[in-house]
């Protein structure tokens, strides 16, 4: 990858962060469709929002699987036959003859497409250390923190010429062009020498050693504490705004898609500035962020304070995941060569895992109070500080790249 310039480079990046997006493709696409899926079935809203569920468990059982095929057997052969499969299970979906059906079909698209992110970050790993390998994860996060904005609009967009069915379509002939690139274009990057045995008792291993790992074990979850804050807020967020506080759906999709840009902005300022300031800098200073701002948060909350008591807060929050998602996901692999799918895995599981307690948090109290979001998001940014602090930091002080 460091021999890869201009135009190879470009193609090498474009193709990585086309099969991390399969995921919030895979997961967002479909959502402007759930009222016609509802009707089509002629079935309940919550039956339906059964398929995205079964998406995300899915997403989180395949980032196991896939991480631990591709260091057994390389990133290139379990990338292709998972793009196999996420065609198959798109087209499963499209012509769903029942609710039920496309439930497991969901489920299959989600275990496809949790290759693409795993496998992708992987080869990242593999060919690129050091700020290289900062400054390429960092264009990774910015394409999985793009794509969310983006997808609910691409697939309304899709329902304006189409019936539902059409998004599934889109998303297989997606995942043709993705399985036609991959197998002409891009190259085994995991020599068979670095491979690990192909046994479930080796695999098993990789996983206890890399929990066992103190500083990979505070890393991930410093990473997936802060993500899991961000679950909080996306669960708690669209009820406080509107029910607490009377703003219109649409001044709700500006609030949101203001912190999108704060997101984008911390995960570019760490891609941009990672050859100067070292990551645990960038890491440091965005825990910091979070901390205060889940405190601020807390108080504003509790007090019953004024709307934008609550953006502030928030926006300081999702603009510091930029910052600790990145570096984070750059520390815990860089010394994780051996391992990179299965680490990358762990790493990928562990905010499903955390997102799905924090969501249900926030409600606990009734959709009247933001006291139960604010308490969530404050104690997500304070586990995370400290799980950096007590684990991840033995690791030495922060040091400018060579």
């Amino acid at each position: 990858m460091n021999q890869l310039t201009g135009f190879k480079r470009a193609r090498f990046v474009v193709l990585l962060g086309a099969l991390a997006a399969l995921i919030p493709l895979t997961i967002d696409m479909y959502l402007p469709a759930l009222p016609d899926i509802t009707a089509s079935y002629e079935t309940s809203a919550s039956v339906v929002q059964l398929s995205l569920t079964a998406c995300l468990l899915g997403l989180g059982v395949g980032q196991l699987v896939a991480g631990a095929l591709s260091d057994v057997y390389g990133r290139r052969r379990p990338l292709i036959i998972a793009l196999i499969v996420y065609i198959a299970a798109s087209a499963a979906c499209i012509f769903a003859p029942n609710i039920f059906i496309l439930i497991a079909g969901r489920f299959i698209q989600g275990f496809a497409a949790s290759a693409g992110l795993v496998i992708s970050r992987a080869i990242v790993r593999d060919v690129s250390s050091g700020a290289e390998l900062t400054k390429l994860f960092a264009l990774l996060m910015l394409v999985n923190n793009l794509v969310p904005l983006l997808a609910p609009s691409i697939g309304s967009g899709v329902l304006l010429f189409t019936s539902w069915p059409g998004i599934f379509l889109t998303l297989s002939v997606l995942g043709t062009i993705l399985l036609l690139i991959t197998a002409f274009r891009l190259g085994e990057t995991l020599p068979v020498d670095d491979r690990v045995p192909s046994n479930l008792g080796t695999t098993f291993s990789n996983f206890v050693s890399l929990l066992k790992d103190r500083q990979f074990s505070g890393y991930a979850l410093s990473q997936g504490f802060m993500i899991g804050g961000i679950f909080a807020y996306v669960a708690g967020t669209p009820f406080i705004y509107q029910n607490i506080y009377g703003v219109s759906p649409q001044v709700f999709s500006i609030l949101f898609g203001l912190n999108g840009l704060g997101l984008l902005l911390g995960t570019f300022m760490v891609g941009r500035f990672a050859s100067v300031i070292s990551e645990k800098i960038f890491l440091e200073s965005g825990l910091v962020m979070a901390f205060i701002a889940g405190l601020a948060l807390l108080v504003v909350v509790i007090f019953e304070g004024p709307l934008w008591g609550i953006v502030l807060p928030i926006l300081f929050f999702v603009t510091s995941i930029g910052f600790v998602a990145t570096s984070s996901f750059s520390l815990a692999m860089e010394t994780q060569s051996h391992v990179a799918g299965s680490a990358s895995a762990l790493l990928g599981l562990l905010p499903f895992v955390l997102g799905a307690v924090t969501a249900p948090m926030v409600g606990i109290a009734g959709e009247d109070t933001a006291v139960p979001m604010g308490l969530t998001i404050f104690l997500m940014s304070a586990l995370a500080l400290a799980t950096y602090v007590f684990m991840a930091k033995r690791g030495g002080p922060a040091e400018k790249p060579a």
